[in-house]
């Protein structure tokens, strides 16, 4: 018997019914292209924009990883008001002058009722003829924020401008210690409400940018800030910082050596290292909000804020944790 060729009638007409009955299959649409996918670091800025979007105040960020040379930077380079973070160069220029040989941590200073200054510290509270070592008033400078240590120290190197100069030597430009603390509630108290004395701006605590502040810390973590025995000391100072309800409250897995400024919550900042067995990572935060009203409740204003900085601590905790 000769072979019948095939031909498609011949094949459909061995087919079921029920397969036979149906319509042809629609011609597929052409696959759009896709967007590339974010990378891993473009991700972590979306998402520290999207909590620094949730929070109506200005934000300065700068954060480095200082083994990957990754940098995300949001405003980093506005000058804006540091608050007590400058009391980091204060730090910093006072170990330059330790290392000179011009005083020593063991130096005593003996506390006089006219030294002592309003606001964060314990040294206020002490009674006249307090003897505290430089390291004492260094160390309740960074880690309690102490007022009363931060004159002191200002006075002990020879006054902001001996701080100025230090920034000035190491490209620093944008950092400037404005004056002692005494000099910044005199100020407050003229004003008459912390909503006309911030709306002023006439006398910030100390200025800098998120970049140049994240590029002295830079300094210091690699050893760099005085010698590498002084930076050693100055992150172990850091270390000590005893207010954690902004950067550090929902880090795990790191030490993190830094320090806060506070004028809440017009102002709201913190600065460190982010350190563990593999990687040391700068982070800045400085915020400005300027819409608070007279007589306007700000607790609440104040704690979302710092809940904030503590949420994008945690996504570069979080980040490098598993990098």
């Amino acid at each position: 018997m000769r072979a019948v060729p095939y031909t498609g009638l011949l094949a459909i007409s061995f087919l079921s019914p029920s397969l036979a009955a149906q319509p042809a299959p629609a011609p597929q649409a052409q696959a759009q292209p896709q967007r590339p996918s974010q990378t891993g670091l473009a991700r972590l800025k979306s998402n520290i924009e999207q909590i620094t979007s949730s929070i109506a105040t200005h934000w300065g960020i700068y954060i480095k990883c200082l083994d990957t040379n990754e940098e995300i930077a949001i405003n980093a380079d506005q000058q804006m008001d540091t608050m007590s973070v400058i009391k980091v160069p204060l730090m910093v220029e006072a170990f330059r002058q330790i290392g000179e040989g011009k005083f020593s941590l063991a130096d005593r200073y003996i506390l006089k009722d006219s030294d002592k200054r309003p606001g964060t510290g314990v040294i206020r509270s002490f009674d006249e003829g307090a003897s505290l070592t430089v390291k004492d008033l260094l160390t309740l400078m960074i880690i309690v924020s102490d007022n009363t240590a931060t004159d002191a120290m200002f006075s002990k190197v020879g006054g902001p401008q001996a701080v100025n100069a230090l920034m000035q030597q190491y490209g620093l430009n944008s950092i400037r210690a404005t004056g002692y603390a005494d000099d910044w509630f005199k100020a407050l108290a003229a004003a008459g409400s912390p909503v006309k004395f911030h709306a002023a701006r006439q006398h910030p605590f100390g200025l800098s940018s998120p970049r140049d502040m994240g590029r002295l810390l830079e300094k210091i973590a690699n050893g760099q800030a005085v010698s590498q025995q002084a930076s050693d000391q100055m992150l172990g100072i850091m270390r000590g910082q005893l207010y954690r309800t902004r950067l550090p409250k929902y880090v795990s897995g790191f030490q993190l050596a830094h320090k806060t400024g506070d004028f809440v919550p017009w102002i709201a900042n913190d600065v460190g290292l982010l350190i563990n067995g593999q990687h040391k990572i700068v982070i800045c935060v400085f915020t400005d909000k300027s819409d608070i009203a007279e007589g306007e409740p700000t607790a609440l204003i104040g704690a979302a804020i710092e809940d904030a900085i503590g949420r994008i601590g945690e996504q570069v905790a979080d980040y490098y944790g598993f990098k």
